[in-house]
């Protein structure tokens, strides 16, 4: 793996080729969305995903630690309001938000 002499955060920086190993079931899934050409592009912004989740995760466990644990009512706020976005109508077209997500 070639690396960078400067880091870059992530999302940044000029692509490098790496070799990964997938499950034969992932690598068809993808392929089957985005086919061969999109596939690193798609891989990519999973990685970024993972990324900001693992960020936002330390971010709330300081949070929590600081403050004290979010109030349920707050919580079951939340988690409506993350069902309702999920089940939007437009969301619902052909592709659906996932599709938006890789281009």
């Amino acid at each position: 793996m070639s690396v960078p002499e400067r880091e870059f955060a992530p999302g940044d920086g000029p692509a490098a080729k790496v070799s990964v190993s997938l499950r034969a079931g992932n690598i068809r899934a993808v392929r089957e969305r985005v086919g061969a050409r999109g596939f690193s592009a798609y891989v990519d912004a999973a990685v970024e995903r993972q990324i900001e989740r693992d960020l936002l995760e330390e971010a709330l466990q300081a949070n929590e630690t600081a403050c004290g644990p979010i109030p349920q009512e707050l919580r079951d706020e939340a988690a409506e309001l993350f069902r309702s976005v999920k089940s939007a109508p437009e969301l619902q077209e052909e592709g659906g938000w996932r599709a938006h997500e890789a281009s």
